[in-house]
């Protein structure tokens, strides 16, 4: 893992820790609906079915959704058991953690369609 890589996570961390996180798949889904959600971070060994839901939803709404890491290492950096869906609610948060994962070359960016300045 790259050094951007572990900087990504340990805002992941940051951000549970100061409330700006949400995780699991409904929570995540009713967030994006609402126009709560920041960026969505969908770990790389999710369903297919689960990496349509998210690709679409985000895309409709207009939110930033990366493809990063798994499942895994996404729940160890928020202090949580494993973990597919994570979204960052919080704008600073957000544009940060998605910097991070932009020059990390593990990254699969979805799409980058996030609403600037929200």
């Amino acid at each position: 893992m790259t050094m951007k890589a572990d900087k990504a996570l340990s805002a992941l961390g940051m951000a549970m820790r100061a409330g700006k996180l949400i995780t699991g798949d409904e929570i995540v889904l009713k967030a994006v609906r609402a126009g709560k959600a920041r960026l969505v971070i969908l770990a790389g060994d999710a369903s297919p079915n689960t990496k349509k839901k998210f690709k679409d939803k985000c895309g409709t709404y207009g939110i930033q959704l990366a493809e990063a890491y798994n499942r895994e290492q996404l729940g160890m950096a928020i202090g949580k058991a494993e973990r597919v869906v994570l979204a960052v609610t919080d704008v600073n948060f957000g544009k940060m953690i998605g910097n991070h994962l932009s020059q990390n070359t593990e990254v699969d960016p979805i799409e980058q369609t996030g609403q600037q300045g929200q």
